[in-house]
């Protein structure tokens, strides 16, 4: 009977073709470096023998075979993710094994562009750091308005925002409150800034 073998990444499979065997009749034994199998086979005195110095080291801790119809499945599991060139130590060609991986092992390297200067700049630390001052950059104006209204708003009740979109929608944007028990009683009017005046044009 001859052995074929298969592998993946992580394991190495020996077949033996030996049809309709139990599994008490099948005995493996494996170190990190021997592979042996031993199967009675009541049709053969001698039975069916099979030993190997095996050409990269397995962790036999975690040795495993299945019995099928068919044939007897050994399975070896690899201590490195490498690619058997060979089953057998004898055979083994004297070049280095290749790592099956499938991510290889890339250091990443944050991107660095021309610059005209002589030291390169680190464009996406200078993109966080922009980003920084940007958050902590304290508003003026009307930007500082809009941002306290709509933190008024945020931390309000549901009865003050009620009252800030009635007040706001009924004035025109004039009058913003937060009084839910007054606004809510009567139209909010308009209350144009000092100096102004408010005209309705006809459309």
């Amino acid at each position: 009977y001859s052995h074929t073998w298969y592998q993946s990444e992580s394991t190495v499979v020996v077949v033996v073709p030996i049809r309709n065997v139990q599994r008490e009749q099948v005995h493996v034994d494996t170190t990190d470096k021997t592979l042996n199998i031993k199967i009675e086979i009541p049709s053969s005195d001698s039975g069916y023998n099979l030993e190997v110095d095996l050409a990269y080291p397995i962790n036999s801790s975690r040795t495993d075979f299945k019995v099928n119809t068919a044939n007897v499945e050994i399975r070896l599991y690899k201590t490195d993710a490498i690619q058997w060139t060979s089953l057998d130590a004898q055979h083994k060609p004297n070049i280095p094994p290749v790592n099956m991986n499938r991510a290889p092992n890339v250091q990443s390297v944050p991107p660095s562009y021309p610059s005209s200067s002589k030291k390169a700049k680190d464009w996406d630390k200078l993109e966080v750091e922009i980003k920084k001052e940007e958050k902590e950059e304290k508003p003026e104006g009307d930007a500082a308005l809009n941002q306290l209204f709509q933190q008024i708003y945020r931390d309000g009740t549901d009865e003050q925002k009620r009252a800030m979109n009635k007040s706001f929608a009924e004035s025109g944007g004039t009058v913003l409150s937060t009084n839910w028990d007054e606004i809510s009683k009567t139209k909010t009017e308009c209350k144009p800034p000092d100096g102004m005046e408010w005209k309705k044009y006809d459309t």
